[in-house]
């Protein structure tokens, strides 16, 4: 069953709910468009889609479009058509019971951004999840007083373990915010509610590292720590923010395919800046080179990842997955390095990836729908650094002779075809793309476009 909605008292319950019934949930990400939507829940053979009133439209465009259309749960009074189901009525029909659940069976089915232009959906068990969420505890040592404040969306995997499954099977609580913005909100909320642990990606840690908290504020506040995931964070914003706040920021690193994860600077021993800490009690990584041999600490190689949190594997795509995992070895393809002490150090991230606000742009995708337009004869994405985003895309094309179309043409034809934080933020026209002698593209001589 899928689910896409905003953050909700209605989306744990489902959540849940949905696992009681020995069914998997399929978390949508709420940027995404009709065409998208429609992808994941053909692929995943969904039966249902539990959805909300802000999305409720994108949601009937994509299931109108399927051949075997899932029934459409609504939460809200913004039933249209005859078929949709009232999600209030499901507490009075009794159509649901529970059944037995075994911990190598489907939880959760991920979709992340694939190299090849689709996502892919990684697959959880509930031993998967469990295990983290108990390595989780062990590292933040959230107790039944706790309360955390849940800004992030919550189809994102490191909001679902870090921020609602965590709390709970600790008998915490936790507090939803629909959105980080207005921000005055989520002061309020932090103070009212007493928040002890606040997580959140680093643009939210650059946007505070910069404000001067009132010395009364950082009195009242109950806050013991702050967690930054998704996202490289820069040792400028972990210092100002602690300097700034006075409250202890962890950097942690993670991926989907590992529930996700693998490692954090400990809130309790030393937090080294600029790593992302030590690997979580139960799970083991390795740096090898492209010939799979362990490097020694200090030298710079992939990262790989072993435990009882690496995925079962991806949905329908045997080869894939066993591409990913070797060995009993999830091959990250994250490039990185350990010191002396085994605190991890990312020096980059999975080729040619990028991360806006948080959230992963796979060049490829974009390029294959500018590569749609008529115009278009070679397109190539790259990552530029952005203050505000973290990253931004920036497009270069070149157009096919006696066709024209300019920067904004292009960015108009890909709305609607691409979820709005995958639009490049900027396109270019060039004449010509560097290329390798056999006609491959070169991305790493690309950004030097951008100086000129």
């Amino acid at each position: 069953m899928a689910l896409i909605a905003v953050n909700c008292p209605e989306y744990v319950v489902s959540f849940f709910g949905i696992l009681k019934t020995a069914s998997c949930i399929v978390p949508i990400n709420n940027f995404l468009v009709a065409d998208e939507i429609k992808y994941i829940l053909s692929d995943s053979k969904a039966r249902a889609v539990i959805t909300g009133v802000k999305y409720y439209d994108v949601v009937r465009k994509a299931v109108m479009q399927m051949e075997n259309r899932p029934a459409v749960i609504v939460i809200g009074n913004c039933v249209k058509e005859d078929r949709d189901i009232d999600y209030r009525s499901l507490f009075k029909s009794g159509r649901f019971r529970e059944t037995k659940v075994m911990p190598d069976d489907a939880a959760v089915i991920i979709y992340t951004s694939g190299t090849t232009g689709f996502p892919k959906g990684a697959i959880l068990s509930h031993y998967n999840l469990v295990s983290n969420v108990k390595d989780c505890l062990d590292v933040l040592h959230v107790g039944k007083k706790d309360r955390i404040v849940v800004v992030l969306p919550l189809f994102h995997s490191f909001t679902i373990t870090v921020c609602m499954l965590t709390p709970l099977f600790a008998g915490a609580s936790f507090i939803l915010l629909e959105s980080v913005r207005p921000f005055h909100r989520v002061i309020r909320a932090i103070i009212l509610g007493r928040v002890t642990g606040f997580v959140g990606i680093p643009q939210i840690f650059h946007l505070l590292s910069d404000k001067k908290i009132p010395w009364l504020v950082r009195k009242i506040l109950k806050i013991r720590f702050c967690i930054s995931g998704s996202a490289p964070l820069s040792e400028e914003v972990l210092k100002n923010f602690e300097k700034n706040t006075g409250l202890p920021l962890m950097e942690g690193y993670g991926l989907s395919e590992a529930s996700p994860v693998v490692s954090v600077n400990p809130l309790r021993g030393e937090r080294k800046v600029g790593s992302v800490g030590l690997p979580l009690k139960n799970v083991s990584i390795k740096i090898v080179d492209d010939d799979e041999k362990e490097l020694p600490p200090g030298e710079i190689g992939e990262i790989i990842v072993k435990g009882p949190n690496v995925m079962k594997g991806y949905l329908n795509l045997e080869e894939e997955t066993a591409k990913a995992i070797r060995g009993g070895w999830l091959f990250t393809g994250d490039i990185g390095k350990v010191d002396k002490d085994g605190y991890i150090y990312i020096i980059d991230r999975k080729k040619d990836m990028i991360l806006s606000h948080g959230l992963n742009v796979y060049p490829r995708e974009v390029e294959q729908v500018l590569y749609q337009h008529p115009s278009v004869r070679d397109a190539a994405v790259v990552g530029v650094k952005d203050k505000h985003r973290g990253e931004k895309a920036v497009a270069f094309v070149t157009l096919r002779d006696g066709f024209r179309a300019g920067p904004g043409e292009l960015v108009k034809f890909c709305k609607g075809k691409l979820a709005p934080y995958k639009i490049p933020h900027t396109i270019r026209i060039e004449k010509e793309l560097p290329r390798t002698p056999t006609g491959k593209i070169l991305k790493k001589d690309i950004k030097a476009l951008m100086e000129k």
